[in-house]
């Protein structure tokens, strides 16, 4: 198994180095970088003066034990003691000029001082030197300007050919195709005559379900893949055994192997037998044992084994034992484990479609299969569409809100062992928009589009995808809340089908209808045999009237108590606050139009493990 790749974080600083001041940046950079990469480990943090010398000789030292990528943060600026960049120049061979111009461009968008930044980032043997600013802020807003070619850097200079010539086709496939995509279809100056009211007929959720299934047949890809990274995928094979689990009779305790005709008493002790011993040939006689192991094979002529409990020593010889006394009368077949007892040779002991969890991988290995052939999940892409949209470590101007959407979904997806390509914050421009449906497209079999979907004059999806994609709306609304926007397209696209979901705007109702409509489908195209949340029935007692007719899914607790269920709201409910998600384990679906003072039969969607109050 390959070394995990190291990252070292180095900060510059006189007053911290002389704990007049505490390290705040340090911390932060490591948290974020932690976050960012789980992969890595961190190897190295110190905090050095602003001493040219000391930061040269750090830096030597972290190379010469290959450290992969070095942060350092602090000593960038025009301070007579700000010689951070001067240290860096005396270690790197190579420097890289890109990785600053990234920096300091970003963060002249957020302020006129960046371009007092004297960051210098360059390579020394294997490892890769960033300098950061020394404030927590500034040192992890520029991190995060830079995170997305660390990787990539880091494959370069250790040679990781694979990965480098991976993402240099990913890359390249993108870049051929925005160059030559062409200004959207889509007519912008005629607002007025827009419809008043949706085109698109309300759909109920189990319609929505059975057409995104029906419409959604994509071709299945398989690979075989070893069974070491195989956890969480789909099978595409019975799995049968190569040979009879155990391949032996073999003990299940410590003990004695005896001929349990011979009862209980006295047995001479021939020898003794441990796990991966070859087994006894020469028959056991009549009154004698074989000291034995759990797991050693069971002696030829033994057909019992008596555990070391139930026995005492007789006689021995220099720390040996020659005789013993069985103390209770053994039956036949006691603590033996037969072989081929848990798993015939030639047998399924596994089918295809389940998702291989840690057990999974356990019974692989028993039945000697050292790979698998799964399923290659489908390619997933994702961005949000708003003017109004900043990334989170941007500054806010008036009119402007955080981008929560696109992360709470890739990472949502990511629980559920699905990896999305990010491609960032769309403006609401139809020619921008048809770009990164094009580029995502291009690279992926499902895309994942948030906001731009209902009504409004800037809502562009839609009108998008059918008059510059040819795709089919199967439907644009859905009877529900939070979610009732909610849009599902396929379209033909260089050759291929494509799926596209556009999800709400509101960040609740842009999760909730993932869980709800493109969880499971990813589950369907991986071949998972199954691929619903499982649901349970769940009757209420209504205390208040609702007068919204669309049946409401409520983000709840769902908890064991006194032996029975109950599902408790989770906060507030309305589909901007995405709080009510947060420790939420189940989605109940609550009729419309509820009257107080009754009872109503609901359903709970699982989305987590019931907990036991």
């Amino acid at each position: 198994m390959a070394s995990p790749q190291t990252c070292g974080i180095l900060t510059v600083s006189d007053s911290c180095f002389s704990h007049q001041k505490e390290d705040t940046s340090g911390p932060a950079l490591e948290k974020a970088f932690r976050k960012a990469f789980p992969d890595f480990q961190i190897s190295q943090k110190a905090i050095v003066p602003d001493d040219l010398q000391q930061i040269v000789d750090t830096l030597n030292k972290w190379v010469s034990e290959h450290c992969n990528v070095i942060l350092t943060t602090g000593g960038t600026g025009f301070s007579p003691r700000d010689v951070t960049p001067e240290a860096t120049r005396a270690v790197i061979e190579r420097e890289a000029p890109g990785v600053t111009y990234a920096m300091i461009s970003n963060s002249l968008q957020i302020t006129p001082m960046a371009m007092l930044s004297r960051a210098v980032c360059g390579i020394k043997d294997k490892s890769l030197i960033i300098n950061l600013p020394g404030s927590a802020k500034g040192s992890v807003e520029c991190f995060s300007f830079v995170q997305e070619c660390i990787p990539h850097a880091v494959a370069l200079i250790t040679d990781q050919t694979d990965a480098v010539q991976k993402l240099h086709k990913k890359v390249q496939k993108r870049v051929r195709f925005i160059d030559g995509c062409g200004p959207s279809k889509v007519i912008t100056d005629n607002v007025a005559d827009r419809p008043r009211e949706s085109t698109y007929p309300m759909f109920e959720v189990n319609d929505a379900k059975d057409v995104i299934v029906q419409e959604s047949q994509l071709e299945a890809e398989v690979e075989r893949i070893a069974i070491e990274v195989a956890l969480h995928r789909v099978l595409a094979e019975d799995v049968l055994s190569y040979d009879d689990v155990p391949p032996f009779d073999a003990s299940i305790k410590d003990g004695y192997a005896v001929r349990a005709a011979d009862g209980d008493g006295l047995r001479r002790v021939r020898r003794a037998l441990g796990a991966g011993d070859a087994p006894e040939v020469i028959p056991l006689q009549e009154g004698e044992a074989v000291r034995i192991g759990t797991g050693a094979p069971i002696p030829a002529g033994a057909d019992a084994v008596v555990q070391v409990e139930d026995t005492s020593v007789v006689t021995k010889e220099g720390g040996e034992e020659v005789e013993i006394s069985v103390n209770k009368m053994p039956v036949k077949g006691q603590d033996i484990r037969r072989l081929g007892c848990d798993v015939s040779k030639n047998t399924v002991v596994l089918m295809r479609g389940e998702r291989l969890k840690g057990p999974h991988i356990g019974v692989l290995a028993a039945v000697g299969k050292s790979t698998v052939t799964v399923y290659k999940p489908a390619s997933v892409g994702i961005f949000t569409t708003g003017n109004e949209l900043r990334d989170h470590y941007e500054e806010l101007q008036p009119g402007q809100i955080r981008d929560s959407n696109r992360l709470a979904l890739i990472n949502l997806l990511k629980e559920y062992n699905y990896d999305c390509d990010d491609y960032g914050i769309i403006k609401d421009e139809p020619d921008t928009i048809k770009k990164a449906i094009a580029t995502a497209l291009t690279l992926n079999d499902v895309l994942i589009t948030t906001g731009g979907v209902s009504m409004g004059e800037f809502d562009f999806i839609k009108r998008v995808l059918v008059d510059d994609f040819g795709a089919t709306i199967h439907f644009g609304r859905v009877n529900m809340k939070p979610g009732k926007p909610t849009t599902f397209a396929t379209l033909t696209y260089e050759g291929s089908k494509k799926i596209v979901f556009g999800l709400p705007g509101n960040p609740v109702s842009a999760c909730v209808t993932c869980l709800l409509f493109v969880v499971p489908l990813l589950r369907h195209l991986e071949g998972a045999n199954e691929w619903e949340f499982h649901t349970i029935p769940h009757v209420v007692s209504v205390s208040k009237q609702s007068t919204d007719a669309r049946p409401e899914y409520m983000r709840v607790i769902v908890s064991y108590v006194d032996g029975k269920i109950v599902a408790k709201p989770n906060g507030g409910q309305i589909s901007s606050r995405l709080n009510s998600l947060v420790g939420a384990n189940g989605l109940m679906l609550m009729p419309g139009s509820m009257l107080p003072g009754r009872e109503y039969l609901s359903h709970i969607v699982m989305i987590g493990g019931i907990v036991d109050m």
